[in-house]
């Protein structure tokens, strides 16, 4: 029977070439993340499914891979339920790990403490272009920091990040799950319909306002309330961090002081921040069930959907330790970031060419004498035709190469040539 050697349906195999790219990246963003403090942890791809599936995590309990109890018989009872036949699932993101990680070991943890996390993550996702069931996700958390210290690093930190491989262009959205639930209830919207209005206001950018005006009446909600609601957030687009706290002050009387002071705080760094481009984005929803306040997305002109997002998540943590912790996170869409990046800086690669009469141990000096001057040196055999050969090399990533021949002469330096300018 021939074996099929295509990887799983939306995974990926990744060549040498695509992987030098993506450790690049990673490797820059690491560098600056290392820079503003945080520690790397590692945490399991498994998780128990009771803790994936808690209610917090939105739409992605859906696209859970669940992972089947041991010990189960060849056949089940019909009517068995697929969650009495699993206990376990693979991770759909680094936030709930973390939580639980944070749980086990507060007390041997700073406050706050600032972690670093990079690591695939899987989502049962219909497979199509740019969404893959196994993909990378690269997060900084910090945890046990009240203050909004922590959004205002976060979003900094993750744009250096961004700008240090190379990547321009982008925009931070800024918002608050507080504000967009009294926004609601100044409208004049029941509380059981906020979550519908969420849902609809969180499509405006694809839909435009009178495709979200349109669901959310076809949904049920009042139109009046519905236009309220949507008249405030016009107000609220675009504004100066110097106007921010008297506008949100103005179009919901009710949101409460501290929220307003603490956008304004966050808002006010970012514009000290010459280098972020920002933006209130009252519109601003995300998807997952845990924030609590402050939440912040990074768009690019280059990419239809958000390239690294994130918010505070203060009572999540409480799940694991029995009492609520403040949080905060950031986590980079490393897999879209990679996609807009294109090709990594050629890395300084030589390979050593020798011919079947030259011994090998001269070879591997040779090579052994460039890695002491810190290069990276590859010892290859001569095969075929040279011109192929050096074309195959340039193919593989080397930047430049030694042939050794058995008539050079004793002593004589060695000659290291560039492959591409033959």
């Amino acid at each position: 029977m021939k074996i099929d050697n295509s990887p799983a349906r939306g995974t990926r195999d990744l060549l040498p070439a695509t992987v030098a790219r993506r450790d690049h990246v990673l490797a820059a963003i690491v560098e600056i993340y290392h820079r503003f403090g945080y520690r790397r942890i590692e945490t399991p791809a498994l998780e128990n499914l009771d803790r994936l599936t808690s209610g917090q995590g939105g739409e992605n309990e859906k696209l859970l891979f669940k992972i089947m109890r041991r010990g189960l018989p060849e056949e089940t009872e019909p009517g068995t339920r697929v969650n009495d036949l699993a206990d376990l699932a693979l991770r759909y993101d680094l936030t709930v790990p973390l939580t639980r990680f944070y749980g086990a070991n507060h007390a041997t943890l700073p406050t706050p403490f600032r972690s670093l996390q990079y690591g695939p993550v899987w989502r049962a996702e219909r497979p199509q272009k740019g969404r893959y069931r196994q993909f990378v996700q690269c997060d900084i958390d910090m945890i046990g920091e009240e203050s909004v210290l922590a959004e205002a690093e976060l979003i900094e930190a993750t744009t250096q990040a961004l700008a240090a491989v190379g990547l321009t262009g982008a925009t931070v959205r800024v918002s608050d799950r507080r504000f967009v639930a009294a926004l609601a209830q100044a409208a004049g919207l029941d509380e059981a319909v906020w979550p519908a209005f969420f849902i609809g206001l969180d499509k405006l950018d694809k839909i435009g306002w009178d495709g979200v005006r349109s669901e959310l009446e076809a949904k049920g909600l009042p139109a009046d309330k519905v236009g309220d609601a949507l008249e405030r957030i016009q107000k609220l687009r675009e504004l100066p961090a110097t106007s921010i706290a008297d506008a949100l002050a103005d179009a919901v009387p009710t949101l409460a002081e501290d929220v307003i002071a603490d956008l304004a705080t966050t808002t006010a760094s970012l514009a000290e921040a010459s280098a972020v481009s920002w933006e209130f984005d009252p519109t601003l929803v995300r998807g997952m069930g845990y924030y609590t306040g402050q939440i912040f997305e990074v768009m690019h002109p280059g990419m239809n959907s958000s390239i690294a997002g994130g918010g505070r998540y203060d009572k999540l943590i409480g799940r694991s330790l029995g009492k609520d912790v403040p949080a905060c996170g950031f986590s980079i869409g490393f897999e879209r970031i990679v996609d807009l990046l294109g090709d990594a800086p050629a890395e300084d690669s030589v390979a050593v060419l020798f011919e079947k009469d030259v011994p090998a141990a001269r070879a591997m000096a040779v090579a052994r004498e460039l890695r002491r001057e810190g290069r990276t040196a590859t010892v290859l055999g001569r095969r075929g035709k040279f011109g192929a050969q050096l074309g195959r090399l340039e193919e593989w990533g080397f930047t430049s190469f030694v042939h050794l021949r058995a008539d050079a002469e004793p002593g004589a330096p060695l000659e290291q040539r560039p492959l591409g300018a033959r």
